[in-house]
């Protein structure tokens, strides 16, 4: 399997951030070693969380930039929310 590259347009504090594709989500999840499920609890994403997770790598709906934010500190991505990303 071949790693998605995530464009540096989604890794920016929110005012310049790019929204990330299906497969920028699911490169991230995998980066962060989480399953959909793993993903929806450590979001606090409640009962049917993961179904969001599926719909965010499906491109059927925009994952927040919170979340997105969140996930690509699990990942070890930075803190993309501040704008040196330290």
């Amino acid at each position: 399997m071949t790693e998605a590259i995530i464009r540096s347009g989604c890794l920016q504090p929110a005012v310049s951030w790019e929204q990330p594709t299906g497969e920028e989500v699911r490169e991230v999840l995998r980066l962060a070693r989480l399953t959909g499920g793993q993903a929806a609890r450590a979001l606090g994403l409640g009962a049917k969380g993961d179904r969001t997770v599926r719909r965010w790598i499906g491109g059927d709906s925009c994952i927040p930039y919170a979340a997105w934010a969140l996930l690509c500190n699990f990942a070890g991505l930075g803190t993309i929310w501040k704008s040196n990303n330290g």
